[in-house]
């Protein structure tokens, strides 16, 4: 059996508007290649006609593998499954909606014939919302400052991975995932290629808000206990601030009295710890859920059907 060379990873998600262009942008780009190449769609629970025309597009091209899942169960564990249904000696990770240029994958194969693990395309922010732009910097600045790896604004999942770079991330199976700082953690030698932001064209972003604010939590919690170190610093500094105040108000209390006006001081220092204790309880319950999930190990994902489950289920219709 021929060794596959190259598999792509599409994680998809409601994007019936985008597959048939990208997949063949995909195939134009990847027409150089001698060698032989998949392309593995991802279908998270999508509610559109993504599911069918996957059906349809690997029945017509046989590159063309596709996993279903039974509900949408996110973008990190289609990467996930992405992984483990690759059968190239290397593998790249690509949206379907058009924003990663498959004009360079070209590219990303020739860092991996240099001999890079890790092929990483990074993209500017031209043309991107500058609120959006903005918050996506002070976050960055923020979270290296905070996490145990180095993560590079305007670096998402566009990248190249070895097989050996893709086996030492299943062997990490970690239920909350944040794929970023897998990427950063593994290590192996790193190329970057740059290219400019692409806007979409094309259906809707499925990154709303909230979303995005979940996501940069994941990626603070995820490789670090430092926000629990701050729950105990700030509660440390709160206790010495407030022995200070007590030790001042006895002498204020020996030398004048008792003074009974003192309604601002105790709502403050009331409002004040209560919210301190709320926001400490917030972080520490945030590891103990993420700890309950680990516990219940369940699967990343469910499968409703694959490509190959297809082919095989119309290969015994014809032999019957």
């Amino acid at each position: 059996m021929t060794q596959t060379f190259l598999s792509v990873i599409v994680p998809s998600f409601n994007e019936e508007e985008n597959i048939e262009p990208f997949y063949f942008a995909l195939r134009d780009t990847l027409s150089f290649l001698q060698e032989p190449w998949e392309v593995i769609f991802i279908d998270d629970g999508s509610s559109d006609a993504t599911l069918p025309l996957l059906q349809r597009l690997s029945v017509w091209h046989q590159e063309v593998q596709y996993v279903s899942f039974t509900r949408n169960f996110g973008k990190e564990s289609a990467i996930l499954a992405g992984f483990k249904h690759a059968q190239g000696e290397c593998v790249i990770i690509i949206d379907a909606d058009l924003q990663h240029p498959v004009e360079k994958i070209p590219a990303l194969l020739e860092g991996y014939q240099e001999g890079y693990d890790q092929v990483i395309a990074c993209r500017n922010r031209k043309g991107e919302n500058i609120i959006r732009s903005t918050v996506s910097g002070f976050y960055y600045k923020l979270i290296n400052k905070v996490v145990d790896v180095k993560l590079e604004n305007g670096v998402g999942d566009f990248r190249l991975l070895s097989r050996r770079a893709v086996d030492a991330l299943l062997v990490m199976s970690e239920g909350n995932r944040f794929s970023k700082g897998l990427f950063s953690w593994i290590g192996f030698e790193q190329k970057v290629i740059y290219y400019d932001n692409v806007c979409r064209k094309n259906g809707q972003s499925k990154w709303s808000p909230a979303k995005l604010i979940n996501y940069g939590i994941d990626g603070i919690v995820s490789f670090n206990v430092r926000p629990l170190r701050f729950c105990l610093y700030t509660g440390a500094i709160t206790l010495t601030c407030a022995l200070l105040y007590i030790f001042v108000m006895l002498i204020e209390i020996f030398r004048t009295g008792i003074d009974v006006p003192g309604y601002f001081t105790i709502i403050s220092a009331v409002l004040f710890l209560g919210g301190v204790q709320l926001v400490s309880l917030g972080v520490v319950g945030e590891y103990i859920g993420r700890i309950y999930n680990e516990t219940k190990r369940r699967p990343h994902y469910l499968v409703k059907e694959t490509s190959e489950q297809k082919e095989r289920q119309r290969y015994e219709q014809i032999q019957s």
